[in-house]
């Protein structure tokens, strides 16, 4: 037992949880734009399931350590780059995070009047599921990459997956809320899944990018915008 909870090891799980968590800020803003598309009522069982299918997707990533290997496998060069498995699905994943973003923001951007004009079948609960599960896919490479680099323990990675997972369906509804309650911070989210996109494009052609300055941006720009909403609140007070 003691080996089973020695000090290193709570220190990994404890590390890892929290990195975890960091990691799945972005999805946790992805799904809960794509869910604030349903009606009220199922808003909160599309956050719900979205972060049970990135739990599943991430312990079952792990359970498959030697598939996830053989990802990172070259399969072809292109300009010199050689392209694995694992880019691939980054460079997919990254296109379509940019494609969906900046649709999000076209539409933001035409207002409700336009919106009308053209019916629109596509926000079904199953459909926004599906999306999430694209994307759940992708985020996911990070956080289980990051996983196996920190611990050595199998069940310590899917310890920390599940803690995480849990942490973010308990906060997910109050930054869902906080997305909705005001329309700038949610073109701020969607300028970060863009940036994410991009990122992760330049991953998958082997142009590592330090999360670090991005997490930075991000919250720099968050800080700016909570000062701007403050700003506005005063001068209509």
């Amino acid at each position: 037992m003691e080996n089973i909870f020695g000090s290193e090891i709570l220190i990994a799980l404890v590390t890892l949880t929290f990195l975890e968590i960091i990691l799945g800020i972005d999805n946790i803003i992805f799904i809960s734009i794509l869910a604030g598309k349903l009606p009220a009522s199922q808003q909160k069982k599309a956050r719900l399931t979205g972060l049970g299918l990135a739990m599943i997707t991430r312990v079952a990533l792990l359970f498959s350590l030697s598939l996830l290997m053989k990802l990172t496998e070259p399969f072809f060069t292109v300009l010199g780059n050689a392209i694995s498995g694992k880019d691939l699905i980054l460079i997919i994943g990254g296109l379509f995070l940019l494609a969906k973003s900046t649709k999000e923001i076209h539409e933001k951007m035409e207002g409700p009047e336009e919106e009308h004009k053209t019916p629109k079948a596509a926000n079904t609960f199953v459909n926004v599921i599906i999306q999430i599960l694209l994307l759940d896919i992708v985020f996911s490479l990070d956080s289980v990459i990051t996983a196996v680099g920190m611990a050595n323990q199998l069940w310590v990675m899917i310890a920390a997956v599940i803690i995480a997972v849990i942490f973010m369906m308990f906060f997910s509804k109050y930054i869902s809320d906080f997305i909705n309650a005001y329309p700038t911070f949610k073109m701020l989210a969607l300028s970060f899944l863009m940036l994410i996109g991009f990122t992760l494009v330049l991953e998958g052609l082997d142009q590592h990018v330090p999360k670090g300055y991005i997490y930075f941006g991000m919250a720099f720009s968050f800080f700016v915008e909570i000062l701007n909403v403050k700003s506005h609140a005063r001068k209509h007070a």
